[in-house]
């Protein structure tokens, strides 16, 4: 089955979707007359009563909010066809990047169509019948338990797994015997943020103190600890071996290289990057300072001859590549390998004796081969402008790496450093649909400051630039993260269809270093949303489309976004989907780990001009209320969601439904057993992109049918 863009232009198509436009009936929210003094300025938060995600006035708001939503999607008559759409599209084998692991077995994730979560095989040689090593979709009968991260011992006898439910960030670990997959006694609860770094017979790994009880996915999370944990003993024995009470708010991260003779320790969460020290295992001696601001990120690719090389942005933010020679580690005496160039140093990984380095060059990912001394020996040549994934390590000569932009699957290939020749080993194939009839093109916009924004426009081959496309405009603008090319088979439902998929790599963003990332941040905040208006403003204005065929979509900080540019600019689009948002600026930092964004955002408690700040951009308290029309809204969060806590999206959504803002609907989708996103079933994820589609279609007037 083929869906394609039909636009209801007909007087009986305009009648099809009047009802639309009749405003709906809203549950009553519990409210309450709280309000904040931000110096000196008292601030009404009406609905503080929705923080509380566990009170019996909320959870019967979440039932009826769910109910009129349910109720709106149920009507609108193709969402079946789209759900079902979208399950033929994303019904295809996913195999992921080989790795070859300590026990000399490769390891690679592979889902061979619909499974909720895709399982780890193993093979003794490339090509061999695989085994199942782990499949999480046995963990639980809904899908939503997710496998987190597999961490393989130095010798490789065991191996520990981290695993999250119902998308929490709280992280549980086991351990099993690598050769007979047996599980062990070991088991570790309300660990976060961390991995598994071996030692020994055990292992280090990162937690909070146990929360708690009934606010486990609310409250602040203070005092991160490292604890390393002995094989076959209980976890209330585990010694903890790193601690910083003077620091409640800090992030603690271990890294022990394959020698197993240093113990890094990076400290995070109120800087742009991360301070770092190092104790030497074998003699116990003092921690050593390599870093001591978090003012610079510090990523250590390993240890080889008693060097750590490592990835800062110290001296130079497009960052560059360092050796710290660990018998003398301070800054004054790093040994500069690969210095900053013009483009951004994305990432490195030792491949044998060589290095692979990632550069991102105008928002897409080039490979670049070098030997051991920073000398760069060639380019590993990539099919367009895309994602690129490697894995290698410094055991084995083995490379692989993966390749995938908007409308090119996941393509994995060997490589070959020696001759450097790239053999393709296997590619995604999505049946139904032809991706040679669809192209991906990169233009520079202006933004409100005369800065140059790079954009990536995706869109089927012949499509005319008459101002009637359908154009879904996504962004994010925050925290350092760039937006490659990538592939995504739900995003095909949209270009099927006749629309355009716009990508804005806007600042606030890593896309040209820390630079372009400091530019989107605090005070300069409001740069990040005027690049947003600015690229849908360059679309209309090119003619590929109007306001009227506009959505725009975020997710987290992205959804933030959403919310503040269609406050900022209402006129300007028909379909607003901010998810799982951080909409309430004033109070972010007060909820689990939230005070972590202070270094991007600022908090309300900073001084008087911060608090002013953010409360002239804060989603929650810049909605208009005077019968302004805004675009149809739809708000998604999830229950379990203890990253940016559901009561940003509950509150934005309570207010937004209270305000005039015209008939246009605006609901919120509150999803159960769900998180921020990360590990969601598949199941889940074809029944929110249904959703979203439908509802993006069904108010921009255009009904997906069979062609």
């Amino acid at each position: 089955m083929r869906l394609t863009a039909i636009v209801m232009c007909t007087s009986a198509a305009l009648s099809f979707f009047s009802a639309n436009s009749q405003k709906l009936q809203y549950p009553k929210a519990p409210v309450s007359n709280t309000v904040d003094n931000y110096f000196g300025r008292e601030v009404l938060d009406k609905f503080r009563p929705l923080e509380n995600d566990t009170s019996a006035a909320t959870l019967e708001w979440v039932k009826q909010e769910n109910k009129v939503t349910d109720e709106y999607l149920a009507k609108i008559p193709f969402r079946n066809k789209l759900r079902q759409r979208l399950t033929e599209l994303n019904n295809y084998k996913k195999t992921g990047l080989p790795s070859r692991e300590n026990d000399g077995r490769y390891y690679y994730y592979e889902n061979d169509g619909l499974k909720n979560q895709s399982v780890l095989y193993r093979v003794e040689t490339l090509g061999d019948t695989p085994e199942v090593f782990l499949d999480p979709n046995a963990l639980s009968e809904d899908g939503t338990v997710a496998l987190t991260g597999v961490f393989q011992s130095n010798d490789g006898k065991y191996t520990a797994y981290t695993i999250s439910r119902s998308g929490s960030d709280w992280t549980e670990i086991y351990v099993i015997d690598t050769e007979t997959k047996k599980t062990l006694s070991d088991h570790i609860e309300w660990a976060k943020f961390t991995g598994v770094d071996w030692k020994g017979d055990g292992f280090y790994y990162s937690a909070y103190p146990r929360p708690e009880k009934g606010k486990e996915f609310s409250n602040a999370n203070e005092n991160h600890q490292i604890y390393y944990h002995k094989l076959g003993t209980p976890q209330n024995e585990d010694i903890l071996v790193y601690d910083d009470p003077a620091h409640p708010l800090y992030f603690h991260t271990a890294y022990v290289p394959e020698s197993e003779d240093y113990l890094f320790v990076y400290g995070g969460g109120q800087g742009f990057g991360s301070s770092l020290k190092v104790k030497n295992l074998l003699t116990d001696g003092p921690w050593e300072i390599i870093e001591p601001s978090q003012n610079y990120e510090m990523s250590i690719l390993g240890v080889a001859d008693g060097k750590a090389y490592m990835i800062t942005s110290e001296g130079a933010p497009n960052y560059r590549l360092v050796a710290v020679d660990l018998n003398k580690p301070s800054k004054e005496n790093w040994i500069e390998i690969v210095p900053e160039k013009k483009s951004v140093l994305s990432g490195a990984q030792f491949a044998g004796d060589r290095l692979l380095l990632t550069y991102q060059i105008d928002a897409a990912d080039h490979l670049f081969l070098y030997d051991i001394n920073g000398k760069e020996i060639r380019e590993i040549k990539l099919p367009t402008f895309g994602t690129v994934h490697a894995s290698s390590s410094h055991k084995y000569p083995d490379i692989f790496y993966s390749f995938n932009s908007y409308v090119y699957p996941s393509a994995i290939y060997s490589y070959d450093a020696k001759n450097g020749v790239s053999t393709f080993i296997d590619q995604a194939e999505i049946s139904g649909i032809n991706l040679s009839d669809y192209t991906t093109e990169q233009v520079f916009y202006t933004s409100s400051d005369g800065t140059k924004i790079p954009m990536f426009l995706t869109y089927k081959k012949g499509t005319k630039r008459d101002g009637k496309n359908p154009v879904l405009l996504y962004g994010y603008g925050g925290f350092n993260v760039s937006l490659p090319p990538s592939f995504s088979a739900n995003r095909l439902l949209w270009l099927e269809n006749g629309g355009i998929y716009a990508v804005a790599n806007l600042r606030g963003g890593g896309e040209y270093g820390e630079a372009w990332h400091k530019a989107g941040t605090k005070q300069e905040k409001m740069n990040v949303f005027n690049d947003f208006i600015s690229a849908a403003e360059y679309l209309i204005k090119e003619k590929w489309t109007s306001p009227e065929y506009i959505a725009i979509e975020g997710g987290s900080n992205g959804g933030l976004l959403v919310g503040a540019t269609v406050n900022l600019r209402p006129d300007l689009f028909r379909v607003a989907i901010p998810k799982v948002g951080v909409m309430d600026m004033m109070r972010y930092h007060l909820f689990t780990i939230g005070w972590n964004w202070a270094s991007d955002y600022g908090t309300s408690a900073d001084s008087k001009e911060m608090a002013e700040y953010l409360l002239g951009y804060s989603p929650l308290h810049t909605i208009k209320n005077d019968g302004t029309k805004y675009p149809a809204i739809l708000v998604t969060t999830a229950d379990h969601d203890d990253r940016v806590v559901p009561a940003h999206s509950f509150k934005y959504a309570a207010a937004l439904q209270e305000a005039n803002t015209g008939n246009a609907p605006k609901l919120i989708r509150i999803d159960s057993k769900a998180g921020h996103g990360a590990g969601k079933p598949m199941s889940k994820v074809i029944d929110e992109n249904a959703d979203c589609f439908s509802f993006i279609f069904y108010n921009m007037g255009i009904d997906p049918s069979k062609k």
